[in-house]
């Protein structure tokens, strides 16, 4: 066998914020940011991406469990503090990160073995996007499950928009998408969200029960079974996925998740109301200070916001039109 396409020792990735262990035919995969509730970092998802190959490459893997660690959260979704540092101040930035986020969920869905999410905790936002991803999910008693785009400024188009109403039905996944409100582990459970829920203390035994029937399977049949059973969710992610990408960076140029991922960072209650306000009393609610409509009559200064009383080149007062 080519050395290229074996798997290697966990001692041997230098992983900052995962932790990877291989053991007993399981490979299991920790999102390691409890302080942020496992939210991920662009390097979370880039050493997700290491992992995910790794154990698809290593024949002595034959399940995958993704988790998070400590018990509060499985997974909060993306860094909305890095969202509101860097993509809101460069939205170009946020097209290679989305990149990014794709190829990880790429490499996780066409893995080439079973999967289990081991919800341990909270799953909100880009956290549910992972737990769909996997094939399997067993969830503990006490979390939910929370879509939270609509809330921060944001679309959830990693996969929750296009996968939600394949697994819980239309009218459920709309509910989710728009009130962006919890859904408890028993109605998780019941709406098709996780396979199976427990309490805490048999988590862990319920996921090693659960791997273990994978195990005594067929590796291929296994593998060629989740080929074909991935295609409704191949076919709506491709069909849309590169569309998200480019009207998502366009959009965290716009004042919606300037003010939501904002406000998020500073704990202050967002100004849904303002917005709306703007818009109905014919203002632009798309940008922070209006359009770039001004022209400075003394300097020249052209594209100057709307909403400006002053060019803020050389300082002269506007004048209202």
């Amino acid at each position: 066998m080519s050395p290229r396409f074996t798997g290697k020792a966990t001692s041997e990735f230098d992983f900052r914020e995962v932790i990877y262990e291989k053991k007993g035919w399981v490979a299991t995969v920790t999102i390691n940011r409890p302080h942020v509730y496992n939210s991920y970092s662009t390097l979370t998802l880039q050493e997700l991406t290491t992992a995910f190959r790794d154990a698809s490459w290593d024949d002595s893997v034959a399940v995958v469990v993704l988790t998070g660690a400590g018990e509060k959260a499985f997974c909060s979704g993306g860094d909305v503090k890095e969202y509101a540092e860097d993509y809101t101040k460069k939205p170009r930035d946020y097209w290679k990160w989305m990149g990014v986020f794709t190829e990880c969920h790429d490499i996780l869905r066409n893995i080439g073995k079973p999967t289990i999410a081991r919800i341990n905790g909270m799953v909100v936002g880009g956290g549910n996007e992972f737990n769909m991803a996997c094939d399997l999910a067993i969830m503990v008693e006490d979390a939910s499950i929370q879509q939270v785009g609509t809330m921060v400024g944001s679309v959830a188009a990693g996969g929750a928009t296009q996968w939600l109403p394949i697994i819980v039905g239309d009218r459920r996944a709309r509910e989710m998408l728009f009130l962006s409100e919890p859904v408890p582990a028993q109605k998780c459970l019941e709406w098709g969200l996780v396979n199976q829920v427990v309490p805490r203390a048999q988590l862990d035994e319920a996921v090693a029960t659960m791997a273990d029937k994978l195990v005594h399977k067929f590796p291929e049949c296994l593998r060629y079974t989740k080929q074909q059973t991935n295609f409704w969710k191949d076919l709506a992610w491709s069909s849309t996925v590169g569309h998200a990408k480019e009207w998502l960076a366009l959009h965290f140029a716009s004042v919606e998740p300037y003010e939501g991922m904002n406000a998020f960072v500073e704990k202050r209650p967002k100004d849904y109301i303002g917005l709306r306000t703007k818009a109905a009393e014919g203002g632009s609610s798309e940008f922070l200070y209006g359009p770039y409509t001004h022209t400075c009559p003394s300097c020249g200064a052209k594209g100057i916001p709307e909403a400006f009383k002053f060019c803020g080149v050389c300082g002269t007062e506007l004048k209202r039109g």
